[in-house]
């Protein structure tokens, strides 16, 4: 049982650190993107897109899973499972981490696609600027 939870726990932190990755990267993106031309804003722009594209499935699939698990939460009562555990109905308490696990891989999943949207509208933003300072400057 404790593997089970080491793993769980492994696993969460692995994509949690995946998370924090993405935000240095994006913060990183924000400092050096003043001094990058154009192109290459537009460049990063475009592939950040691209690559949101590509998951768009995958996030949708994963707001459906935790709109599904906040639907089952709200089923479940802590009565409820207190019961399962007296009863000791196991099937019904391990359904049950496994909808929770399924949901905390959704939440992430959907914290990283929200990371690269950030990305993508910190980039059109800077974009946006310097197509506005070059009216104005000129």
């Amino acid at each position: 049982m404790n593997q089970k939870i080491d793993n769980l726990r492994t696993n969460l932190q692995t994509k949690l650190d995946e998370i924090a990755s993405q935000v240095e990267k994006v913060k990183g993106s924000l400092k050096v993107a003043s001094k990058e031309a154009e192109e290459t804003i537009k460049s990063k722009m475009n592939d950040t897109k691209a690559k949101l594209e590509s998951k768009k499935q995958e996030i949708a699939d994963s707001k459906a899973k935790l709109e599904e698990r906040i639907q089952t939460k709200k089923s479940e009562v802590a009565s409820q499972i207190a019961d399962w555990k007296a009863k000791r109905e196991q099937d019904k308490l391990v359904a049950r981490a496994n909808r929770a696990e399924e949901y905390a891989a959704a939440a992430i999943m959907v914290a990283l696609a929200a990371i690269d949207e950030a990305e993508v509208a910190t980039l059109e933003a800077v974009a946006a600027r310097m197509d506005a300072d070059e009216v104005v400057g000129n």
